[in-house]
């Protein structure tokens, strides 16, 4: 009997149904980030994904986690994000050469994420239920960052800053 139907009536619930359209639209958004040349329409196509990423979060009940998605990664990340390109030069870019030992490493790390693919699949799958309740509440993301990942996010925080102020001394002209 598949997992995904419901048993009374043989067909998709609301929740299955959501979660498989929240998933195919962010693989297509993943697809459209990966795709793009344009770098604006990528980090577009990035935002669009977290705010796919955020409705699942909600089908969890994690309503903290889907608002800090929103907020952080589709806001200030990514204005983060567009600041960075925006001082990048995309003409200078747009003039590269076509780079096949870049082609030859995208294949070998495909490949590498396909093998690792199949090794996870390959496992079976425990249930959420049978783990404890999934809780994205306040208490359990905030209590958890602070006692047990307080370092990585400030060592993350700093990197971002360094390489937020390593962008702008680059990109000054006066500098050169």
């Amino acid at each position: 009997m598949p997992l995904l139907h419901d048993d009374r009536q043989g067909r998709l619930n609301i929740h299955d149904t959501l979660f498989w359209f929240f998933s195919i639209a962010m693989l297509a958004s993943g697809v459209g980030v990966i795709a793009s040349r344009n770098p604006v329409n990528s980090a577009m196509f990035l935002v669009v994904l977290f705010f796919f990423m955020a409705g699942l979060f909600v089908l969890l009940e994690a309503f903290f986690l889907a608002a800090i998605q929103v907020l952080v990664y589709a806001g200030a990340v990514m204005v983060l994000f567009l600041f960075v390109i925006m001082l990048l030069d995309i003409k200078a870019s747009q003039r590269r050469r076509f780079a096949y030992l870049s082609v030859l490493g995208g294949v070998i790390v495909a490949g590498a994420f396909v093998w690792e693919l199949r090794i996870v699949l390959s496992q079976p799958v425990e249930s959420l239920a049978t783990g404890g309740e999934f809780r994205g509440g306040l208490k359990d993301v905030v209590g958890s960052l602070f006692r047990n990942y307080m370092l990585p996010f400030e060592v993350t925080a700093l990197l971002l800053l360094v390489a937020m102020v390593g962008v702008v001394l680059l990109s000054r002209r006066e500098l050169r």
